[in-house]
């Protein structure tokens, strides 16, 4: 703990994990992480409602899954989704789903019906950044050596040799492209220092 220049431990509740979210990103000069402690549940309880795990399970032939078998579905579909890093340089998801008022997302989806909108506890909704990337042209595109995946839209890459500097002018112009055609601001994931 940066600011009472003491070494903390702090529980899963004390990290404030929510999605995307902890108490290090809002407070991001605080900590610095040194090590890391899981607890995990002896008895498992599967998500299966990630989007594709199912049909995964599926295509794979498994019709009772254990937690090895959706380990291996994830990394089958991130393997089809995402560019490989040893491959093409990239940030992986770069940009936090959008977090928007009801009547918003209702409005755009009744120009865009295909446009993703989850329920929030909060009676907001959670918007697909990846749709809203892809519908506003960017899937695909680079200028100079930076560029947007063309295999999945929330995937800012790096063709060659692409500087930071140029890296972030590009995500600048996705963030205000999507901001133009839709009235949503994306955020960047990462924390970009410097």
């Amino acid at each position: 703990d940066t600011r009472e220049q003491r070494v903390a431990t702090l529980d899963n509740a004390a990290c404030a994990f929510a999605y995307r979210d902890s108490v290090f990103k809002r407070e991001p000069d605080r900590y610095v992480v040194t090590a890391v402690r899981f607890s995990l549940p002896r008895q498992h309880e599967l998500r299966l409602d990630y989007a594709g795990i199912r049909e995964e399970l599926l295509r794979m032939g498994v019709d009772k899954p254990a937690p090895f078998h959706v380990a291996e579905a994830v990394i089958h579909l991130r393997t089809r989704k995402l560019p490989d890093p040893a491959v093409i340089g990239n940030a992986g998801s770069f940009f936090k789903n959008p977090v928007v008022d009801a009547a918003l997302a209702e409005a755009l989806q009744r120009d865009h019906p295909e446009l993703a909108a989850w329920p929030q506890p909060d009676g907001r909704r959670k918007l697909s950044a990846a749709w809203l990337i892809e519908a506003a042209g960017f899937k695909g595109r680079r200028e100079g050596d930076a560029g947007i995946s063309n295999r999945h839209a929330l995937v800012l890459v790096n063709h060659g040799h692409a500087s930071g500097a140029e890296l972030w002018a590009f995500a600048q112009q996705v963030i205000e492209g999507v901001q133009a055609k839709f009235g949503v601001r994306l955020e960047p994931e990462p924390r970009v220092i410097g």
